[in-house]
């Protein structure tokens, strides 16, 4: 079964690039071609994007996706981990309207622990739970170090914030205190991308309500995923990525 299930996804890519030569582009230009063809959309464009502050970038993924979908915004990343952070300012190293900070963004400023998992993308400044490690066992591996935090709102005085901005924010079960260190800035942003959870994967994370009724309370409206990480066993949505739109009035 999981010859046939490996198959099929590969059929789909293939018939996914034929329908659209030009996603081989982006891969090649190390974008996410998933998430270019679900934001590379008229509703995105037309709300005239000038900044992009990237929370939570690793090695780059996301900005180099969006700097593909939108090329004259300014991208703001942020990166805790001193390895992902070189690897990230290599990979934008030719984006000129590209800007990295080397430290976390949470709700004050200092030195934290965190957990540096092997698997990079599951690092976090919480405690990792028994549910995250039996359902992706390469993550089972995490050594603690200590990082840098600051809040947003601080850090949005000190550089250049055209309007209208789009914050990203991938924390690993972190999103809350990013938010609450980062009210003022997020309250001005017109879209909000933000990993939600339906499952504790880390000790004291927020769930989706907890997110999803912050981000209303202060305007925003829920407005779809990009994309969904399912669980491996039984197939449960354990997270998203959520997309939440400012209200015009």
């Amino acid at each position: 079964m999981a010859f046939f299930t490996q198959l099929h996804h590969k059929l789909n890519s293939v018939a996914r690039y034929t329908a659209n030569p030009h996603l081989f582009l982006i891969r090649q230009r190390g974008g996410n071609p998933s998430t270019f063809l679900q934001l590379n959309q008229p509703w995105l464009h037309a709300l005239n994007i000038q900044t992009v502050i990237d929370i939570g970038a690793n090695t780059g993924l996301f900005a180099r996706t969006i700097n593909l979908v939108l090329p004259d915004a300014q991208i703001y990343s942020f990166e805790p981990i001193p390895e992902c952070f070189e690897k990230l300012k290599q990979e934008m190293q030719h984006v000129k309207n590209f800007a990295a900070f080397n430290f976390g963004i949470g709700e004050y400023p200092g030195q934290l622990e965190f957990e540096q998992n092997e698997y990079s993308l599951s690092s976090s400044f919480l405690k990792m739970n028994n549910l995250h490690k039996e359902e992706f066992p390469q993550t089972k591996n995490s050594k603690l170090i200590s990082l840098q935090i600051e809040p947003l709102d601080s850090i949005a005085e000190k550089i250049l914030l055209h309007k209208p901005i789009l914050i990203k924010i991938d924390t690993q079960g972190y999103e809350d205190r990013v938010l609450i260190g980062g009210e003022k800035t997020i309250k001005n942003a017109k879209v909000v991308i933000i990993e939600t959870s339906f499952a504790e994967l880390y000790k004291g994370q927020p769930l989706f309500n907890d997110i999803y009724n912050k981000l209303v309370g202060w305007g925003f409206s829920y407005s779809g995923a990009l994309e969904q990480l399912h669980s491996p066993t039984t197939g449960q949505c354990l997270q998203e990525d959520s997309i939440f739109l400012k209200n015009s009035f």
